[in-house]
């Protein structure tokens, strides 16, 4: 008895069943399901008996492997390259599938999700274009460091290297942004690559892909899974003790310490407020710092950079000496060349821009409490009262900027009025534009309050796609997506995902009809203002159609009940605010 399988669709052909005696397929033969021709088909052998033994295929063992190593949200689009493992995705319980509406949100849902968990998720796309649209939110990813697994399909491997419909060459495309990039062509390799791709992920915070041909995904295959346990390393290090001795009595020789809090030092803010107090030196974050600790805190004073605080900029100015916990080092926050003592899980970060005076390697978590072990406690009492009258001036400047008066909407009270009324729990999704800067200078984080944002790509289209993931990872927490008209739209069918799949997230758009960044840098630069105004479109009536809610605000005094109505609602909303373009001209 003779088996064939259609690597397409994969129809099992039986030649005794059918009644036919043909010793091959003949040349003319098509497949009676997708009429594929006799080349794609493939003589059954060993994968008939494996397939009666356990009745799994490749992909079942794949997804059932990433299920046991901690996976369990997909997000993508189903596709002809991609089918065996979209069914072995539904045949799973253990799954939650969630379907986009463009490859590029589901990219940037799994990043959102690293930052916010990090944990791994799987963005999922078909060969060909579904693959490339997955890269922008990869590219975030791997510039945030955030641990994300994307899955795409491929062409047969009799077809890889002609030039077949929808094939690229996919480990190319993918190698300048991964930390594991592997095509699977053989059934044996499926634990093992799938095991490295969620280890390299996770390990090295970045993006692990595999590219896995059609054929493939659907052959017959058993497999013991690999157990979670045993499988990955402890990431609790910290340096010797000598190096934190020698850290402690550079802090000890200081007069004027400032502790510039990053990304690194997220979810530490207890022990380095602690640490602050000890010293009692000021804590100022970069952008993605913020909310490391309550930004009402005495000795926190604002954020540094670009949108900084001018108590920030003194203070780092006069420092002798900087403590840095956990930053890139961006050109944006403009950390200066100061005695420095940086704290780093990334070897290669230390040191980026100039030489440091100690460079600490390892979690911040472990790290600081041992620092705030060896420092001596100080008393700065001028220093003190220094740093309190400095953000005392700095509070009472973004006071005089709170306009509740003047239509359109000015940024600053937009900001001041979300500042008072979203959760102190909130976790919120930011954009990339002008919106942003005015989110930076003007809000006042709370400890328990998380944002996520695109950080060093900065890529607009991020806000919406991250409420979706932070959405579904914290369903009883209120989620805010602060964006623009212009980020928003690049993105905005996906509010469609967000009725779809019954989550509530808030979006407030500072819709000022223009891309309002670049119009501000053309303005900065002596160039005209031009390309940058926005055809506009009611978003409220938008969001309306799609199933959710949508309001509208024109005047300042209508700002505090729309956003009470759109923070009691159990539905979807978008907040479309009209807002002034023109705020630094």
């Amino acid at each position: 008895m003779a088996k064939y399988r259609c690597t397409v669709c994969n129809y099992l052909y039986d030649e005794d069943e059918e009644g036919k005696k043909f010793k091959e397929l003949p040349d003319d033969w098509r497949c009676p399901v997708c009429n594929s021709p006799k080349s794609v088909f493939v003589l059954l052998t060993e994968e008939i008996e494996e397939y009666e033994k356990g009745g799994t295929t490749v992909s079942d063992i794949l997804v059932k492997q990433m299920v046991e190593l901690g996976l369990k949200h997909v997000f993508g689009i189903p596709g002809t390259s991609i089918l065996g493992v979209v069914d072995a995705i539904k045949k799973n319980d253990k799954l939650e599938f969630i379907q986009v509406r463009h490859e590029q949100t589901a990219a940037f849902m799994a990043s959102a999700y690293g930052k916010l968990t990090g944990n791994f998720a799987v963005c999922l796309s078909v060969a060909g274009p579904g693959s490339t649209n997955l890269a922008t939110g990869l590219y975030d990813a791997k510039l945030d460091n955030s641990p994300v697994v994307a899955l795409t399909g491929m062409v047969q491997r009799q077809l890889i290297g002609p030039g077949s419909f929808q094939e690229i060459d996919q480990y190319s495309f993918f190698e300048p942004f991964t930390v594991f990039n592997k095509i699977l062509m053989s059934k044996e390799q499926t634990t093992t690559l799938s095991t490295l791709a969620i280890k390299h992920a996770i390990v090295e915070h970045g993006v692990s892909h595999i590219g896995i041909p059609n054929d493939v995904q659907k052959q017959y295959y058993s497999s013991k899974i690999v157990p979670f346990r045993g499988n990955f390393p402890s990431r609790a290090t910290k340096p010797a003790e000598f190096m934190i001795n020698r850290a402690g009595r550079v802090i000890d020789h200081s007069s004027r310490p400032v502790i510039i809090a990053g990304l690194g030092a997220l979810d530490q803010g207890e022990i380095l407020l602690k640490f602050a107090n000890k010293i009692n030196a000021p804590i100022t974050t970069t952008f993605k710092g913020k909310g490391v600790v309550d930004e009402d805190e005495p000795l926190y004073v604002g954020s540094h950079g670009g949108i900084g605080s001018t108590a920030s900029t003194i203070l780092v100015d006069k420092a002798d000496l900087i403590i840095v916990v956990g930053s890139s080092f961006s050109d944006m926050t403009q950390i200066p060349e100061k005695k420095t003592i940086q704290i780093d899980f990334n070897p290669m970060m230390i040191a980026r821009r100039f030489p440091v005076e100690v460079g600490l390697v390892g979690n911040s978590s472990e790290i600081l409490p041992a620092l705030n072990d060896v420092v001596q406690k100080r008393e700065r009492g001028e220093y003190l009262m220094e740093i309190k009258s400095l953000k005392d001036e700095w509070v009472q400047l973004l006071n005089e900027e709170f306009d509740d008066i003047k239509s359109p909407l000015r940024a600053p009270y937009i900001i001041n009025v979300l500042n008072n009324m979203i959760a102190k729990d909130a976790i919120i999704t930011l954009d990339v534009g002008e919106h942003c800067w005015w989110f930076g200078r003007n809000f006042w984080m709370k400890n328990s309050q998380k944002i996520l944002m695109s950080g060093s790509l900065a890529t607009m289209g991020f806000g919406l796609p991250a409420a979706l993931a932070s959405q579904i990872v914290f369903p009883d927490r209120q989620v805010i997506c602060i964006t623009g008209d212009g980020g928003f739209s690049m993105v905005m069918a996906d509010f469609l995902t967000a009725v779809k799949y019954s989550l509530p997230i808030k979006v407030f758009i500072f819709n000022n009809q223009q891309l309002g960044m670049i119009m501000q840098e053309q303005k900065m630069e002596g160039y005209p203002n031009w390309q940058t105004e926005l055809q506009n479109m009611d978003y409220a009536t938008f969001a309306r159609e799609c199933g959710g809610v949508g309001i509208s605000v024109k005047n300042p005094d209508e700002l505090p009940d729309a956003v009470s109505k759109a923070l009691s609602s159990d539905k979807p909303v978008i907040v479309d605010i009209d807002t002034d373009p023109m705020r630094f001209v």
